[in-house]
């Protein structure tokens, strides 16, 4: 009971400062508390959007709110906006803070009243519940006679004396005294200007903190505000337009917005962040024009609409989709969104909704393959014909004058993937070697339904062998019928093609094999989303249970390890296996809370992401149990791709940023080998080897390697040697 309520107040003091951060699209501890310290510049201010903003989070716990929601403060930075804004405009007293409580409530409410609005079409709320927030209740106000306006900021070096004495005041003078170009200095007021500071000092934190927290989210800004800057000077528009409140904070978030943060960064997105600024100038123009006449500032409202407007627009687009791309798992960083979505991209198949495997046991060769010598021509283009061939390259044995001397003749077809069975032609006999059914083109034939738009076929299969019925749901991997010989096949053969359509004769569709191995002399390779090619010899993973229980984690499992660091320090660390609110999987360090996002499809175990602490054991496994094939092969390495934000960071990794959205210097590479198995009527044990390797173009700038051994299905060794650091680990009972 008292870890739960621990854990609580832990999660509650998390969501109020990543309330501060999520203004900048931000889960950045550090900078949360950079912006924390920003807004008690002024410390009436500051103090009132923390009420607020306690307040806010306070209200939607006690309502029974979304938990994360709130400990992520996607509740709270609206009202702590409001409360920010109401601290610097009204003088406190008891009467001011009655009325920043309930206008924080208000503001919580339109909160979510516009997350369900703005939901219903998949677009974020944004600021839009404190643009309503702030003017209704500068609206009420005035109406309120025990309210009086504040005049800070009139007599501002008498303030700055007040708060910090003639140590600030210097400082205050020093800054000014800088020579500062014009344009540079409303920029960082601007920055200052989003907490509703208004002093160059609390800008320059700012700025300080948005490199800390993201180096391409500060040269956003920087595009962002000086795209503006240069096209007021253009059009030869008032730049007192741009300085008034230093609104030019609308150009610096809606860069971010969309140059990092719904958008993968790159140069389409950069172009976006330059070509929607002349709209967002126009909207300010136009907007203060309108607001002047109630007496109400613009605030961010050019911002909200071009950010809502262009990613509305985005929905309707029928190609160029990667131009610009949209963030497909929010990382809360535009260097995360970037590296891990050109990672996911270079490991799997982005269009592959549904994994198809190949339709057989052991090992088939592929005799003609996409764009084939005989037939699977135009718009029948994309499949595939497997057969077994020997150690001589024969299909067949003897004469080959008999159908039963082909070696893939009446061998087992399975289902590639999940689906029910959408279409079954049978019935048609085996045709004599050497002659072809033309009437029947496709033979005997099953198609799968796996999902809206994929199915897959397999034809010329033996009479009389299909074991399901149109109808049945089956499952990847059951048998559903045998090779044959029936139809367009002057020998037996298994045909497979995927398609979009459930007719027998439908157009091919190309699609990839999910996963498989490729035989090439004796020494394996994986394959992963790819497409099998002519003459390769290709089998599924035939699954080792030793390995395949090794890395199999199942959510409410603790997973134990002792481990030995390199100063002879023995340590115990725990993982939970969890799952989250979309069914991911993750091993959480109960130690240090870090988290390693994971995956097991039977044949493959891979890691997607991590986030934590990266000095962690489980850091460490994490990098070198990254992709793990579960089955042994002699020989067998499997390499793959980090997203760079993986790796520690230093200076090479901080220059990648400033320049990744138009080019990426640095790689990295996995590779595992299988080495050895053991296997008696005692014991299996299995040994492997893994490294780690970054690179800099083709310079090799950090390497780490590791010893894996698995025994009786547990992770009996795993070993770490690297720059500074190098431990033994072993997996123990929970």
């Amino acid at each position: 009971m008292i870890q739960k309520t621990e854990k609580a107040i832990l999660l509650f003091l998390e969501g109020i400062l990543f309330s501060y951060s999520q203004v900048f699209f931000s889960k950045q501890k550090t900078f949360a508390a950079i912006l924390v310290a920003v807004t008690f510049f002024d410390w009436i201010s500051g103090l009132s959007g923390l009420i607020a903003l306690v307040t806010a989070n306070l209200a939607a716990t006690l309502i029974g709110l979304n938990r994360q929601s709130v400990s992520e403060g996607l509740y709270g930075f609206n009202p702590l906006l409001v409360g920010l804004g109401m601290g610097l405009f009204y003088q406190p007293g008891i009467e001011f803070f009655v009325v920043l409580v309930f206008s924080s409530l208000f503001t919580l409410f339109l909160t979510i009243w516009l997350l369900g609005f703005f939901g219903k079409y998949g677009l974020p709320y944004l600021g839009w519940p404190f643009l309503l927030g702030i003017w209704l209740v500068t609206l009420a106000t005035r109406e309120f006679s025990a309210l009086s306006m504040s005049d800070r900021g009139i007599f501002l070096i008498n303030e700055i004396y007040k708060y910090g004495g003639m140590p600030m005041v210097k400082l205050y003078f020093w800054v000014n005294d800088l020579g500062i170009p014009n344009s540079i200095a409303t920029y960082f007021r601007s920055l200052a200007a989003i907490f509703f500071q208004y002093n160059l000092l609390a800008g320059v934190v700012v700025a300080i903190g948005l490199i800390i927290y993201s180096r391409i989210a500060f040269l956003l800004t920087i595009i962002g505000f000086f795209s503006a800057w240069f096209f007021y000077l253009l059009i030869g528009a008032d730049l007192t337009d741009l300085s008034y409140s230093y609104i030019g904070f609308n150009y610096i978030l809606g860069a971010i917005a969309i140059g990092g943060f719904f958008i993968v960064p790159s140069k389409w997105s950069l172009l976006w962040v330059i070509l929607l600024t002349p709209m967002a100038a126009i909207i300010l123009s136009a907007a203060g024009r309108f607001f002047i006449l109630l007496d109400l500032s613009v605030f961010s409202i050019a911002f909200n609409i071009i950010v809502v407007m262009f990613l509305y627009v985005l929905k309707f687009r029928q190609r160029n989709f990667y131009k610009p791309e949209l963030v497909v798992v929010q990382r809360y960083s535009p260097e995360r969104n970037l590296y891990s979505q050109h990672n996911y991209k270079s490991r799997f198949d982005v269009s592959a909704i549904v994994n198809i495997n190949l339709p057989f046991l052991d090992e088939w060769t592929v005799t003609q393959g996409h764009n084939g010598e005989h037939t699977h021509k135009d718009d029948w283009r994309h499949a595939w014909d497997f057969e077994v061939m020997d150690e001589d390259g024969k299909t067949y044995s003897g004469y080959g004058g008999e159908v039963r001397d082909f070696y893939c003749y009446n061998k087992p077809v399975l289902a590639p993937a999940d689906g029910f069975v959408q279409e079954i032609q049978e019935g048609i006999a085996d045709n004599p070697v050497g002659e072809m059914n033309l009437a029947n083109n496709w033979g005997n034939t099953i198609i799968i339904k796996h999902a809206e738009g994929i199915y897959s076929k397999l034809s010329h299969l033996k009479q009389g062998s299909i074991k399901t019925f149109k109808g049945t749901y089956v499952r990847q991997g059951e048998v559903i019928g045998y090779c044959g010989n029936s139809g367009r096949s002057p020998a037996p053969h298994l045909h497979m093609q995927l398609q979009s359509t459930p007719f027998i004769g439908s157009k091919t569709i190309d699609y990839p094999i999910a996963s498989y191995l490729v035989n090439e002399y004796g020494k394996y390779k994986l394959k992963t989303f790819a497409r099998p090619e002519i003459g390769q010899t290709i089998a599924n993973i035939t699954k080792n249970e030793g390995l395949f229980k090794a890395f199999t984690f199942t959510p409410g499992e603790v997973i134990s390890f002792e481990v030995t660091w390199k100063n002879g320090q023995v340590q115990r660390t725990d993982w939970d296996v969890n799952s989250d609110m979309y069914k991911y999987t993750y091993l959480k360090c109960r130690k240090t809370g870090s988290k390693a996002y994971f995956h097991n499809d039977g044949n493959l175990f891979y890691f997607t992401h991590f986030e934590g602490d990266k000095n962690s054991f489980l850091y460490y496994f994490y990098l070198g149990a990254y992709k793990v094939v579960m089955g042994f092969y002699n020989k067998l390495e499997v390499t793959d791709s980090y997203p760079l934000h993986a790796f520690k960071p230093g200076l090479l990794m901080v220059l990648q940023d400033f320049v990744a959205p138009v080019y990426l210097f640095m790689n990295s590479r996995f590779q595992l080998k299988y080495l050895k198995i053991e296997d008696n009527f005692i014991s299996t044990s299995i040994k492997m080897s893994s490294s780690t390797q970054l690179f800099s173009g083709r310079r090799l700038i950090e390497k780490m390697s590791f010893d894996i051994v698995i025994s009786n299905g547990r992770i009996e060794n795993f070993g770490v040697k690297g720059p500074g650091i190098e431990l033994s680990a072993k997996e123990v009972a929970s």
